[in-house]
């Protein structure tokens, strides 16, 4: 069986319905709980954590490279970052939006393209 969003194999048995299509479990859980970058009660727990836990935060793997990347560019648009990093595009949209709540990384326009960099 074949996912209708990401068109990878699903094995029999691990498919999910969902408005009428077939969908592997990654792309079921990302529709029904897409990355949001700008939300307010994710940015002021993950600073409310933060304060607890001081400068000790962990970062996964995957967002330590968001931010090596970002850092050596000055800023990179996400197209560059999927072809750097080799992740799905969802998976780089959760991880921007964790950054962001962490006030690691922001958006801007640059010559009418979006672009991500440090905070």
């Amino acid at each position: 069986m074949i996912c209708d969003r990401c068109k990878e194999n699903i094995e029999e048995g691990e498919e999910r319905e969902l408005h009428g299509q077939t969908l592997c479990e990654d792309c079921y859980i990302d529709t029904l709980s897409p990355a949001k970058a700008c939300d307010p009660w994710a940015v002021h727990s993950a600073k409310s954590f933060s304060k607890g836990q001081g400068s000790n935060v962990e970062i996964t793997e995957t967002q330590s490279k968001i931010l090596q990347i970002l850092e050596e560019t000055g800023g990179a648009e996400p197209r560059i970052l999927l072809e750097k990093l080799q992740i799905k595009e969802s998976d780089l949209e959760r991880e921007i939006a964790t950054l962001r709540h962490m006030e690691k990384v922001r958006g801007e326009l640059r010559e009418g393209k979006k672009v991500l960099r440090l905070w």
